[in-house]
C-alpha cells in the first residue's frame, strides 16, 4: 500500500527544509530516508511514497511547526514581561 504526499506538503516541506537552511543531504539523514528518495520527491515530483516514508516527513514537518510556534509563543510570552 502506497500513500501520496500533495503538493501542498512537499511546498511545506521545501518551504521549511529552506527556513532552516538544510540541504537534501541534512535533511535525510534527520528523517532517516536516503538523499535520492528526497530528491525524487523534490525534484522530480514523485509523490507515490511508502507509508513509512510518508511518516517520516509528516512527522518531522509537524515536529518542526510545532516547535516553533512554541518558540513564538515563549517569545511573546517573555516580551510582555
Amino acid at each position: 500500500m502506497s500513500n501520496y504526499l500533495t503538493d501542498k506538503q512537499v511546498t511545506a516541506l521545501k518551504r521549511k527544509r529552506g527556513e532552516l537552511d538544510m540541504s537534501v543531504m541534512s535533511l535525510s539523514k534527520r528523517v532517516n530516508l536516503s538523499r535520492r528518495t528526497l530528491d525524487n520527491i523534490f525534484k522530480r515530483n514523485h509523490r507515490k511514497v511508502t507509508p513509512a516514508t510518508y511518516k517520516k516527513l509528516t512527522d518531522w514537518l509537524i515536529d518542526e511547526y510545532a516547535t516553533q510556534d512554541l518558540k513564538d509563543s515563549q517569545a511573546v510570552a517573555t516580551q510582555d514581561k
